[in-house]
Order: structure tokens, then sequence, then C-alpha cells
């Protein structure tokens, strides 16, 4: 196990936004609205300021020292794991900024529409999970990005007002005069390093997993902890756990899936024997690409359940040097009953993140 979290952020979002964002998913999915105000050749397009020493000291009240807005295809999950047969869905809005004193930029996604299509001189919404709303956009008879009514909040979780200190939200929050921005147009490329500086690519991580694990060829990884390790995080249930696609997986992939947008539609599957009853528990999952990992829901394939387990879910990731990283953050893996009330919310022991190695197919045998 490891206490790093793993793309803190998407993960939030989808434990406390899972309703709204499986009614929101599909109309995501689709290929975005062409917005010709933003990008007239259909371009990426980047617009952007940064702010000098004058300007900050005569507004105390801005945190805000740099600015950028990408129209585009995602400039952040590199390698993305979303199908190739996808990457052209992912042309929507792109905000980073960084504030005095940060060492890098913090960055949102959005999906941007007109706010009245029927209206050619209708604004732009740019809107996120949990129907929040980034910012209004409206282009200059200059070609400037008016870019207004962003929250102070747009970085933090949706319900951080409620679960954050006053203190603790007004420090990681935005300033007062942090709103109503004007940009300049600017190369694609000036966002595009700019969004390189959030998280750069560690060679060490290597191709996606879309690209390492093959549709059709079956994978094994895993990890089996010792009593030392055991001894040391009293709080884990896990002593053994593997992750693989093996010949029932395969075959499912086989009569329903499609190569082309590998991996959506990838069954996996999740066995893990705890340290208390010793006895190995093994869970079907379904996968789709999202970003720079795959979102898996718990599937009830292969066996009956008394309630609903399609929210439960569970994330892989590439790790570095061939590893691969599963992160539990709502009980989804079973290491208690999926329907108890003890799988209701966060996961509450330390089996949270799991750094797994690659394992011979045999290692993951029923």
């Amino acid at each position: 196990m490891t206490s790093r979290t793993m793309v803190a952020r998407t993960m939030a979002g989808a434990a406390l936004c899972a309703v709204l964002a499986a009614f929101a998913g599909p109309a995501r999915a689709e290929q975005p609205p062409n917005l010709p105000e933003l990008s007239p050749t259909g371009a990426d397009a980047c617009f952007g300021r940064v702010y000098d020493a004058a300007h900050l000291k005569a507004h105390p009240h801005q945190r805000v020292a740099r600015i950028f807005f990408f129209y585009g295809h995602d400039p952040v999950s590199r390698p993305n794991e979303e199908p190739s047969a996808n990457h052209d869905t992912s042309y929507n809005g792109f905000l980073t900024t960084t504030v005095r004193g940060a060492k890098k930029p913090e960055w949102a996604s959005s999906w941007c529409n007109k706010q009245d299509p029927s209206d050619k001189a209708s604004g732009i919404r740019c809107g996120m999970d949990c129907d929040r709303t980034l910012a209004s956009l409206k282009v200059d008879d200059k070609g400037k990005l008016l870019l207004s009514g962003l929250s102070p909040d747009v970085y933090l979780d949706p319900d951080a007002s409620e679960s954050m200190s006053k203190a603790e939200y007004a420090k990681q929050a935005l300033g007062s005069e942090d709103d109503n921005f004007k940009l300049d147009p600017m190369p694609a490329d000036s966002c595009k390093a700019e969004f390189a500086r959030i998280d750069p690519i560690d060679p060490a991580l290597g191709d996606p997993l879309r690209v390492r694990l093959k549709p059709d060829q079956p994978f094994c990884f895993g990890r089996d902890y010792d009593d030392q390790h055991l001894k040391s995080h009293p709080n884990q249930l896990t002593q053994s756990i593997r992750v693989f696609r093996g010949p029932i997986e395969l075959a499912s992939f086989a009569a329903g899936g499609d190569a082309a947008n590998w991996p959506d539609g990838a069954d996996i599957a999740v066995s893990v024997t705890t340290r208390q009853k010793g006895t190995k528990v093994t869970q079907t999952y379904s996968c789709q690409g999202e970003a720079d990992q795959w979102r898996c829901s718990a599937s009830a394939k292969m066996s009956d359940f008394s309630c609903d387990i399609s929210q439960k879910e569970i994330f892989l990731k590439r790790g570095a040097d061939g590893t691969m990283m599963v992160a539990n953050p709502n009980n989804a893996v079973a290491v208690v009953d999926l329907c108890s009330k003890m799988a209701d919310g966060k996961t509450r022991s330390d089996d949270k993140v799991y750094r797994l190695q690659p394992m011979p197919q045999s290692a993951c045998a029923p």
C-alpha cells in the first residue's frame, strides 16, 4: 500500500458526484459543439495573461498571477487512457492559474456551450461536474477573452465550503478579486507549455495502460503483503490482491467489445484475500478510459447482489517501471461486503491505494 493519493481531484469528484456524473456523462461523451467565437478555424485556441508586479501590488486581493484558458484537446492527461477513436471528443475548455508564490499551476476542465444556442450574441457557459460552472466566456471586438463568474473554490471539492474550516477554505480558495479577467489571444503552444508545468511527464511511467495491455491478451498484476508490512499497517485488511483479465474476460470482450474503443467495455477481475478470514473473494468490474486512468464499475455478471453495485468504482492507473496503481476510494474492492453498511461512503481502512507488480498469468488463476 501507499499513502499517496492518486488523481485526487478526479477521484473526489467521482465520489461526491457519482449520481450527477451518471446523468451528465452521456452528454459529455458526444462531440462538443463548435464555438467559432473561441476558435474560428476549429484549431486549438489559447488565451492568457501574466500579471506584472505593479498590477499585483495595486490589487492586493488578487491571488492569481498567471492565468490561461485553452479551448482544444486535453493538454493535461498525458498519455491519455481514453480510446483513440474518441480523442476528438476531448475538445473543450481547460483553465489553469498560478497564484502568487506557487511553484506550479492548478487546473480545471469543463465542457462549454452557448448559453442560448438560438442567439448568436449569447455568451458561453463552461460547466463542470456536480452542476457547477467553471466560468462564463465572451470574446470582445479585439479578440480578447472576457472570463467572468469564476468561483473562488473552482479547484476544491464541491462540498469544500462545508467540509473545510473557514480558515482552511480561505487559504485554499482564490482571492476576492480573482474574477473578470481579460485574456489576450496567444499561440496554442503557449497554453500547452503552461499546462505542461502542472504534471510533467515522468518517463518511468511509460505508455498508457491501453497501449501496454492489449484487448486480446491476458494480464495479471498483484501483490502479496508480508507479515512485516501487515504489522506496520494494522488497519489494512488486504493480505493479497490480484487484478487480471483471463479467459472469461477475454471471451466477453471478443463477443461484444470494440477494439477501436479499447479499453471501454473491458472486463477485469479483482481477487482479494483478507487477513481476518483468509478466504479469497473475486469481483468483476467493467472499465472505460477516462483521462489518464481506467474507471471501473463493479459488475454483477459473476454473481447476484442484493443491491445495485454499479456505483462501486475502482480506478486503474499506470505506475512507474511497469507497475499498476489501483485506487479504492469508496469501498469498491471486496474487502467488505459491497452491499453492507460498511461499504457505504469512503474507505475507512488502509486499503485505498495499491501498487501492483506484473505477475505470470498462473499467479491469477482461479
